[in-house]
């Protein structure tokens, strides 16, 4: 599971898209970004879709996500 409170392009504010996680600065959850590269979208195509969420944000999160993806699982007693 990804610890999203590490990576600085994001953040859970309660009352704000019910808690879900977003782009800093932004009302645009993170998981908006996974639904349009599942679609076939591109990043630029989404940063010229979603302009308020800028590439160092977009890159941080794709970065945040590989760098969880190479920490070894938790091991099964």
């Amino acid at each position: 599971m990804t610890d999203w409170s590490t990576c600085p392009a994001v953040e859970s504010v309660p009352g704000k898209v019910s808690g879900n996680w977003v782009f800093t600065g932004t009302r645009l959850p993170v998981y908006a970004l996974f639904e349009n590269l599942e679609s076939g979208a591109t990043v630029e195509e989404f940063m010229e879709w979603f302009q308020p969420v800028d590439e160092w944000k977009v890159r941080a999160v794709l970065q945040h996500v590989a760098d969880s993806l190479r920490a070894p699982a938790p091991v099964q007693p």
